[in-house]
C-alpha cells in the first residue's frame, strides 16, 4: 500500500472515532477535518498542514486542466473524461434539451484501497 492510501485510512479511522464521541453525526469530511488530522498526527502547524494540502489539491486540478492523468499507486488514477454531446429532457416542461459535449474529472479508485475500505467497514 502507498503512504497516501495509508493516509486516507489513517483519516478515515480518526474521522470515524471523532463522528462517534461527537453529537454533531455528519457523514462528511470537509478540508478543515483533514487539515485538523493531518497535523495533529504529524506535528505541522494547522497553517502549514492547510498550505500543503492545498498545493496538493491546486497541483491535481491543474494537472487536470492540462488533460493528463495523474496516478497514485495504492489510491486512485484521476483522469479526465470526455463526454459526448447528448440529448435529455428537461423534467418540468418535458422538453427536449441538447447538453453539449464536455469534459469532466473522474478519479478511479485502486484495488487496494477498495479493500482497505471494504475491511474497515466489514
Amino acid at each position: 500500500m502507498c503512504i497516501l492510501t495509508l493516509i486516507v485510512l489513517t483519516l478515515l479511522s480518526s474521522y470515524k472515532e471523532k463522528l462517534i464521541s461527537s453529537k454533531d453525526l455528519k457523514n462528511k469530511m470537509t478540508k478543515a477535518d483533514i487539515v485538523d488530522i493531518i497535523s495533529s498526527s504529524t506535528g505541522l502547524t494547522k497553517v502549514e498542514t492547510e498550505a500543503v494540502v492545498k498545493g496538493f489539491l491546486d497541483t491535481v486540478i491543474d494537472a487536470m486542466k492540462r488533460g493528463e492523468t495523474i496516478e497514485l499507486r495504492g489510491f486512485g488514477s484521476f483522469k479526465v473524461v470526455k463526454r459526448a454531446q447528448r440529448v435529455a429532457r428537461n423534467p418540468k416542461t418535458n422538453e427536449e434539451v441538447i447538453v453539449p459535449e464536455q469534459y469532466v474529472p473522474m478519479l478511479k479508485i485502486s484495488k487496494d484501497f477498495k479493500k482497505a475500505v471494504n475491511q474497515s467497514n466489514g
